[in-house]
């Protein structure tokens, strides 16, 4: 299914809404994307589940840039799955491993959040966060390459 038809779809079913493009905002997203993989990294040593779940906002920050940037938002109780079920069909074949990846760790954050003692290792954690900061360095560039003429004031390393 082409991105345009999953768009069409999922806006005649309630589950996107168009929204005007706002590249502040989109900037804003992205920043806070870079952000949450700097701070995930930092509670590695502290919290793997924390680094964890922090590594996964990172991706939910940047899937709502994307889509933002391409005039949606997300607007029914599955926020989070249409976010990542968005990147997938705006992303292509090329990326699915990644968007699959994505939701996984939606699937997992899921569980450690609402089940008591669900474990997360190191690994996972680790791997969560190299997943989260090549997503967000996809989005932050597609978005780039699809708005050449808009300049972004994104933060991709913030303090």
């Amino acid at each position: 299914m082409s991105f345009e038809k999953f768009a069409a779809d999922y806006l005649a079913r309630g589950l996107l809404k168009k929204q005007k493009i706002d590249f502040p905002e989109v900037a804003k997203l992205v920043s806070r994307a870079y952000k949450d993989i700097k701070t995930a990294r930092a509670n590695m040593a502290i919290d793997e589940g924390v680094a964890f779940s922090v590594a996964y906002m990172a991706m939910i920050h940047a899937a709502r840039a994307l889509m933002l940037a391409k005039g949606y938002r997300s607007s029914d109780g599955a926020q989070h799955k249409t976010a990542i079920e968005f990147v997938d069909k705006l992303l292509g074949a090329d990326y699915r491993d990644l968007a699959e990846e994505f939701d996984r760790m939606r699937r997992k954050r899921n569980i450690f959040t609402y089940e008591v003692g669900a474990p997360i290792s190191s690994t996972e954690a680790d791997n969560a966060i190299t997943s989260a900061a090549r997503l967000v360095e996809l989005i932050r560039s597609t978005i780039q390459k699809n708005n050449p003429q808009q300049e972004f004031d994104w933060d991709t390393n913030p303090d």
